[in-house]
């Protein structure tokens, strides 16, 4: 059992969540700063990266990140978890990784003659999955009713989960030996994919002088405290967004479901995670309120890896669908009166 995991007892709440805390715009802005910057003392020249990974945390949202190996994604969840005053376990998932690896197990106690569960590592605020698609479908559906309804159920029993509740999760791509496709189901329960891609060359030489003794993870303490952590999502939450930029994001929404060159439109959960995604987008810009550019500049992240393209069998052409969702962002006219802006998106 994961020492950390075993520290959230079934059914705790945290205190943090409880408080309904919540900061002013220039005190998220600040610490979100802070956070930011603490990553990137170790992941450099990736900010597009570690902003939209923090978006997802302060999201309530879990982040799937994907790329061949070696280009940092394992580093950069590990520094996020670092920087943060909170629990953290990690599962490296392998082919024969078993589900109650992951939820627990009940085991008998022969002194008291009853079942007691053992909490796995899911039971922590911040869950590294790392290489989740090395693991077999079977093992990756144990994660299912964790990341959508922050609970486990075994042998009957449902145990609450941590709060807040992140899986920030690394996969190979599925064309890579040794890889299973994430079902559609588990693709969908993700708020936003990202890739880290190579380092440009100034970055990598960097990386060869400052890595060449020590690693920079071990440098890294944590910057924000959990209660400011749950302070600002609870900030985040109360982001406004007006009814034209809902109807905006919906429009972009139904139009990923009628396109002829799309299998597998955006669900209602892409649009509801859209807009939350939004949300903390703008709170890191400073803004109390939603306007369209934040929609299209996490619009890519949030819903390609839930559209499956009409000419391909299984899996997503992510070049393809990276340019129908740029086609329909251009096409979907941009509501008036929405912080000013008005005409098409692009």
């Amino acid at each position: 059992m994961n020492s950390i995991a075993a520290r959230f007892e079934p059914g705790h709440e945290a205190a943090s969540d409880v408080d309904h805390e919540t900061l002013s715009i220039e005190e998220f802005f600040r610490s979100s700063r802070a956070i930011i910057g603490s990553v990137e003392t170790v992941i450099d020249g990736k900010r597009e990266a570690v902003e939209m990974a923090l978006t997802v945390i302060l999201a309530e949202g879990h982040l799937l990140i994907e790329d061949v190996p070696g280009v940092g994604k394992t580093m950069l969840a590990r520094a996020l978890a670092k920087s943060l005053d909170c629990s953290v376990s990690r599962i490296q998932f392998t082919p024969d990784l078993l589900p109650s690896d992951i939820t627990g197990v009940s085991i008998y106690n022969q002194a008291d003659r009853e079942f007691e569960f053992k909490p796995g590592p899911v039971f922590a605020n911040l869950v590294i999955g790392d290489e989740i698609n090395r693991a077999s479908p079977k093992t990756q559906s144990a994660l299912l009713e964790c990341m959508e309804e922050k609970q486990v159920t075994v042998d009957g029993t449902t145990y609450a989960l941590a709060s807040p509740f992140t899986v920030v999760a690394t996969q190979n791509p599925i064309e890579m030996e040794g890889t299973y496709a994430l079902p559609e189901a588990q693709r969908d329960r993700f708020m936003a994919r990202i890739s880290m891609g190579y380092p440009d060359s100034s970055a990598e030489i960097a990386m060869l002088r400052s890595r060449e003794t020590r690693s920079p993870l071990e440098d890294v303490v944590p910057v924000v405290s959990g209660q400011q952590l749950s302070a600002m999502i609870h900030t985040a939450r109360n982001v406004f967004v007006s009814q034209a930029v809902e109807q905006y994001v919906v429009r972009l929404s139904q139009a990923t479901r009628t396109d002829p060159e799309l299998r597998l439109g955006a669900s209602p959960r892409a649009t509801l995670q859209l807009v939350r995604a939004a949300k903390v987008r703008a709170a890191l810009d400073g803004r109390e309120f939603v306007l369209p550019d934040d929609i299209n500049a996490i619009v890519a992240p949030v819903l390609a890896h839930r559209l499956i393209a009409a000419n391909r069998s299984g899996g997503v052409a992510r070049a393809s669908v990276a340019e129908i969702i740029a086609r329909i962002v251009a096409q979907t006219p941009v509501p008036l009166g929405a912080g000013g802006l008005a005409g098409h998106a692009g």
